[in-house]
């Protein structure tokens, strides 16, 4: 008999240390749901630049909402286009749904991207589009701070090419970074997954 109240009682333990744990791990992670898979190491983090206005702006000053953040360049002749109108419509999608998120640029490009080269790069785009640029020093800082890759083509004249990185990263307001999506996720798709994370949010 007292076997079996022994027995019971490190059963009753055990399902109770399990318990805290599965209950443990799904606190620390409140997106796992929503997450296809895990991304090793941290994404995002402070940065001081300068939007479109000509203001110096942080991290803080622009990621007060859901962002969808995007590194890339004005004079980029495909990606970034495709990329940042894909973004814009899945602004547009979710504020249909009631959420508000916004499309954040950040270039890799500050030779050529003024503050006032970015005001009408973002208008075309949407309406509460950020575009954010810098020193080189800040530029390289935001990029490092997001693990993203940018480095000039060679050329001998002003219409050089940039190589980099064409993720989009979710940026949580509270919790920082969320999921990121590849260029090859249409509008629909990034939409319903900002909404899984917004909601468990």
């Amino acid at each position: 008999m007292r076997t079996l109240i022994a027995s019971a009682a490190v059963l009753a333990a055990v399902g109770m240390v399990g318990g805290t744990w599965l209950y443990t791990k799904r606190a620390a992670d409140a997106f796992s749901d929503c997450r296809a898979g895990q991304v090793s190491g941290s994404i995002g983090g402070p940065f001081t630049l300068v939007d479109q206005t000509g203001a110096t702006v942080t991290d803080k000053d622009v990621l007060t909402e859901p962002a969808l953040v995007y590194f890339g360049y004005t004079f980029c002749p495909d990606v970034c286009p495709l990329d940042n109108a894909r973004n814009a419509e899945v602004a547009d999608i979710l504020e249909e749904r009631g959420v508000l998120v916004t499309p954040i640029f950040i270039t890799i490009d500050p030779e050529r991207d003024t503050p006032e080269v970015l005001a009408d790069y973002a208008a075309n785009f949407h309406p509460r589009m950020i575009a954010l640029t810098g020193s080189d020093a800040q530029v390289k800082g935001a990029s490092m701070a997001y693990r993203t890759f940018y480095q000039k083509q060679s050329s001998d004249d002003d219409y050089y090419l940039m190589d980099h990185t064409t993720f989009t990263y979710l940026m949580m307001p509270k919790t920082g970074f969320a999921d990121f999506f590849p260029r090859e996720m249409t509008a629909d798709q990034v939409a319903d997954k900002v909404s899984c994370f917004v909601e468990a949010s």
